[in-house]
């Protein structure tokens, strides 16, 4: 996070949006997206590497900001107070913080604000930072390993997820999942659910997804709002 010249805490957001969220457990939920710029993690198949860069030459109003129309890699600053108004400016009663790798910051001032609000608050994180968020905040984690960033998946990520949602593009993907289930399983108190999302929604990773779901009692992704045209 940064601070303005006010002193106060800003994080850099590339877009806020309304739409459902499409993916794991929340699928079907109208929700108000706040992506916030900046990850060092380099997937390849990343659909939004526009938000990859942290540079003051990218920077714009908090104005601009909110209107834009196309995915573009400028971002603004936003306070606490500011991104709480835009988000109760929304109908959605449903945020997603995610990015870029929103837990590069700490998002407990954020979502203790949305949270008394009467919001329920969502992180989208790839597991290679801290999550610095309160308790009732529901977490998915999609395990980032052996990216080009060289970062790698926090055990204590694994533990805090509410449910992890594996990105799957082959065989070796699905064999990640079951080593990494079993020793987090053991270990929480409620055991995160499961999801398989094959990527880029190829046929074979599909197939792959669904026969491993059936196999070992876990579930599917589908990115739904990606059949609907929704962003």
């Amino acid at each position: 996070m940064f601070s303005d010249l006010r002193g106060e805490l800003t994080y850099p957001v590339n877009e806020v949006f309304e739409s459902l969220q499409g993916e794991a457990s929340w699928t079907g939920t109208p929700s108000t997206f706040i992506r916030l710029q900046g990850c060092p993690v380099g997937c390849p198949w990343c659909d939004t590497k526009h938000t990859w860069t942290l540079d003051e030459a990218l920077l714009i109003g908090v104005r601009d900001m909110l209107g834009k129309q196309s995915d573009a890699a400028t971002y603004a600053r936003l306070t606490v107070a500011e991104l709480l108004d835009v988000a109760l400016g929304k109908r959605a009663r449903h945020v997603v913080i995610t990015g870029g790798e929103p837990c590069r910051y700490d998002l407990e001032p954020l979502c203790e604000a949305l949270l008394r609000h009467d919001l329920t608050v969502q992180i989208e994180t790839s597991g290679t930072h801290a999550i610095k968020a309160p308790r009732e905040v529901w977490v998915t984690v999609s395990p980032k390993y052996h990216m080009p960033g060289g970062y790698g998946v926090m055990r204590e990520a694994l533990l805090r997820a509410n449910e992890i949602k594996m990105p799957v593009g082959k065989q070796a993907d699905v064999e990640l999942v079951q080593q990494l289930v079993e020793p987090v399983t053991v270990l929480h108190v409620r055991a995160p659910v499961i999801w398989l999302q094959p990527l880029s929604q190829n046929v074979k990773a599909t197939a792959l997804c669904v026969e491993a779901a059936t196999r070992y009692g876990w579930r599917v992704s589908l990115q739904v709002h990606k059949f609907i045209g929704a962003r």
